[in-house]
Parts: structure tokens; C-alpha cells; sequence
């Protein structure tokens, strides 16, 4: 009740909202972190069920073939905020730090809050933020960027563990009792954020952007026992994970029974989110979209081999093979999209902004790169438009590439992260090569050539001051 009490008192009464915006759709955005494409039981994971995330595609639409804005977390981040490409984007690398002249997201541009928020909905983001100092004043808060309310880590790295010893709420850092798991305040944050927004008969965007599957693996207690005792071989001790000092993280023990309870406990809260949206009497008129901002992880003791979580994929994070950027998006909304269907729809991070732009019935903001995939939600295959080719690129200084043209997919990656030396182009034929183990570019000269020039095209330096 107290986390109700703190958004009554902050949420702005302003606005008065016209009876035809209130008929907008409500959106929900669930953001895992570093869950792979195989991690979920609908696509394809044995050693654990995910129920209630499957409800979302078996009583919606799977995506197949969409793709993270980036294959770490920041520019993936940064990407779904505003609408533009990995090779445009202002942030390039992790921790918010490495963006244009110093800073993550243009402040100028219309990011995904802010189009909502235009379009008068009530907005919220609740978790992970990863594009800057949640507590600061101006650019780096979310508040700054059309979020009317935000509950969350301070930053990404404290994002690392579970256990930190402060909450920020609407850029205030609150002290937190040691022993408390904040991914919980959280999530009740952003259901009294629901309720709310319903009692005030707004429509709203709710960002959930959590940090689970992340290292660290720290789940609650009761689950992690159960699991345990199903992977008991698992069970020692193996410290902390980028906890920092200050922070009061407990060590991490059998790190695959706690991504097994992670995944179960979001799972849960999951099936607690559509029970609500139905005791509200708003199920039928909410999309919910899931999905995650890159590849699995192989941090904390998190083993992705052990639970393949790559699926039939080659790579993980910080790849640009397909592991590290093809994710899961499952996308529901009753009243709309047909329950049970599977698009094919070549997709990213920079096609949600115009989607939700579409839907709101708004102009497409002018910074973005992406095309709505609305029509492919509406199963209307036929009407959707499709992109010329997608582009990405990760790390700043002679940045690995990677490039989906249709069936055809390029990646050009450096040797290592000391050896700066690119290797030579690798093209893979995605109809018949999934898992990119048959390099065909010798066999493609003027093929190459052409996605070496789509390459240079997609591919804007950084203004740094």
C-alpha cells in the first residue's frame, strides 16, 4: 500500500483527457535482460517451463525472426528509446557513457515515453534504466525523457545485484534495508502504477524494464532452495558479482539453480499481471510485448550452454552473430491481434517507436529508422513493409558489424578485443545456415561488395566533445 501512496502523491492530475484518448490501447513493455533465444519454454527450452510468458504468444502472435537494438545493453537501450539504428544512435557502448558528445539520448529527440506521453497517456518505467544515473538531475534521468513516474536502480552496474543498498524513486535515492530484493518493489510499483492509471481512467505505457536474467543470479530465497534440490550438483558458493563496495550483495551460490528461479519468479509475476489487467477490466484492450535487449549472458556462473540458451543459434552477448542480437518478442493484445499466430517478419528495436507511433496515431518522430510492424500484429502480411536490410554495429573504435539483408546475413568482427584487426567478411545464408557455421563469401564477390557499401551507408562516427 505504501508504494500506492508514493505514486498518488506524485503522479501529476494536470491533463484532461478527452473521451477518444481514453479508447487508445494500454501498452506494456516487459525488457528482459540477457535473456536468450532459447531461455523461454515456448521457444524451445527443456530444463524449465515459463507458463504464463508463453500465454502471451499462444494467446498472441511469436515473432520469429526479431532482433535487439544492439547486442549489450545501453545501445540496445538506446535504440529502443528513440527509434534509430545501432549505427545512428547516439549511444554506442555500455553504461550509458560512451554516447554523442558525452551523452546517451539526444534530449531533443522524441523517445518511445515521450510519444506516449504526447499522445496523453500516463507513463511509467520500472527497472533497469542502463542509460545513464537514475538519481541525476537533467539528461540522464528517465523523468527527463517522458516518463511521468520511475522506480529502479540507481545504474546499471548496480543493477548487478538484487540486494543494493538504495531504491530511486522519481530521482530520489531511497536507503534499503540490507536484505531486501528489489526487483519486488519494483514490480509492485509498477502494478500500483497500473491500478492507478485505470482508477484515473487514463490510458497508459507501463516500461517494465526488468533485470532478470542478469548476473547477478540471485532469486528468492524459497525458490532458489527448490532449485537446488534439482540441480543439487550445482550447489557451492561462487562470491559476489559486480556488486561494488558499497554495496550489500550477498555471495551468489549454485548459479543455475538461481537463473532457474529467476526465470520461475518473473514467470509468476507474469500470470499476477494478466490476472490484474483482467480484475481491472482492461485485458482486452492492452498489448503487452515481450521481449529481451540482447543474447544470453555468460556472467555470475551463468552457464548458457548447460541450459542452451542460444536455442538453435550461434553466439551470445556481445556477438553479432545471430545468438547475441535474434531475440524473443511476443506480443498480445486481445481485442486485436489472433491468438495463436507466428509472423516471420524481420524485425528490430528500431521498428517498435513507429509501431507504437501507428498505434497512437501519431507522426512517425523524424529522428527514427524503423518501419511499423503493426500490420504484421493485424496479420495483414501483405500490407507490411519490409526494410531494405537491418544494420548493426557494437563498440566504438573500429566497431564490429553485422548486416540481415533478407535471407542473407553478414558479420564482420574484429579478431579481439586487444587485436583491433577486422576479419574479413562472413556472409551466411540464414535459410539453410541458422546456427552460421558455412561462410559463403567467397562465393558471393559482388554480393559482399554491395553489403560492405550498405555497411559504410548505415554507419554515422560520433560527434565527441
Amino acid at each position: 500500500m505504501k508504494y500506492f501512496v508514493y505514486l498518488f502523491l506524485f503522479f501529476p492530475f494536470t491533463q484532461i483527457f478527452s473521451q477518444d484518448s481514453t479508447k487508445l490501447p494500454n501498452v506494456i513493455f516487459i525488457l528482459a535482460d540477457d535473456l536468450g533465444y532459447g531461455d523461454l519454454s515456448f521457444y524451445g527450452q527443456e530444463k524449465l517451463k515459463t507458463p504464463n510468458i508463453d500465454r502471451l504468444g499462444k494467446e498472441g502472435m511469436k515473432f520469429t525472426d526479431h532482433y535487439s537494438g544492439n547486442t549489450v545493453c545501453s545501445p540496445s537501450r538506446a535504440v529502443l528509446m528513440t527509434g534509430q539504428h545501432p549505427g545512428k544512435v547516439h549511444c554506442r557502448g555500455n553504461a550509458g557513457r560512451a554516447g554523442e558528445n558525452g551523452i546517451a539520448l539526444d534530449p531533443k529527440m522524441t523517445t518511445l515515453p515521450r510519444l506516449f506521453k504526447n499522445a496523453g497517456y500516463a507513463t511509467g518505467g520500472f527497472g533497469k534504466w542502463g542509460l545513464g544515473i537514475t538519481s541525476d538531475q537533467g539528461n540522464p534521468n528517465p523523468l527527463t525523457h517522458g516518463f511521468d513516474v520511475f522506480t529502479g536502480w540507481k545504474n546499471q552496474v548496480v543493477a548487478h545485484t538484487y540486494y543494493p543498498s538504495s531504491i530511486v524513486r522519481n530521482g530520489a535515492e531511497v536507503p534499503l534495508e540490507e536484505g531486501t530484493y528489489i526487483h519486488d518493489l519494483i514490480m509492485q510499483d509498477a502494478f500500483d502504477f497500473i491500478r492507478h492509471s485505470v482508477k484515473e481512467q487514463k490510458p497508459f505505457f507501463c516500461y517494465i524494464p526488468t533485470a532478470i536474467p542478469h548476473a547477478s543470479m540471485h532469486a528468492p530465497k524459497e525458490l532458489h532452495e527448490k532449485w537446488s534440490k534439482v540441480f543439487p550438483q550445482f550447489n557451492h558458493i561462487i562470491g559476489k558479482y559486480g556488486a561494488g563496495k558499497d554495496e550489500l550483495s550477498p555471495d551468489v551460490k549454485n548459479p543455475i539453480a538461481g537463473f532457474a528461479a529467476m526465470i520461475e519468479h518473473l514467470d509468476n509475476q507474469v500470470g499476477d499481471l494478466l490476472t490484474l489487467l483482467q480484475e481491472l477490466d482492461v485485458d482486452n484492450n492492452t498489448l503487452i510485448l515481450f521481449s529481451s535487449d540482447n543474447g544470453a549472458h555468460r556472467e555470475g556462473g551463468h552457464d548458457p550452454d548447460f541450459w542452451n540458451s542460444n536455442g538453435p543459434l550461434r553466439g551470445i552477448k556481445r556477438d553479432l552473430y545471430e545468438g547475441g542480437i535474434r531475440t524473443p518478442l511476443l506480443a498480445r493484445w486481445p481485442e486485436k491481434i489472433k491468438a495463436g499466430t507466428v509472423s516471420n517478419h524481420i524485425s528490430a528495436f528500431w521498428d517498435v517507436l513507429p509501431t507504437m507511433a501507428e498505434i497512437t496515431k501519431q507522426k512517425n518522430p523524424i529522428q527514427t529508422d524503423g518501419l511499423s510492424f503493426f500490420s504484421s500484429l493485424l496479420s495483414k502480411a501483405s500490407q507490411q513493409k519490409q526494410h531494405k536490410y537491418l544494420y548493426w554495429e557494437h563498440r566504438n573504435y573500429k566497431p564490429d558489424r553485422a548486416l540481415r539483408m533478407g535471407k542473407w546475413k553478414a558479420v564482420m568482427q574484429r579478431q579481439g578485443r586487444r587485436d583491433k584487426t577486422p576479419k574479413q567478411l562472413e556472409l551466411f545464408n540464414l535459410e539453410n545456415d541458422l546456427d552460421e557455421q558455412h561462410d559463403l563469401a567467397d562465393q558471393h564477390p559482388e554480393l559482399v561488395q554491395k553489403i560492405k557499401k550498405y555497411m559504410d551507408e548505415a554507419h554515422r562516427p560520433l560527434a565527441q566533445k
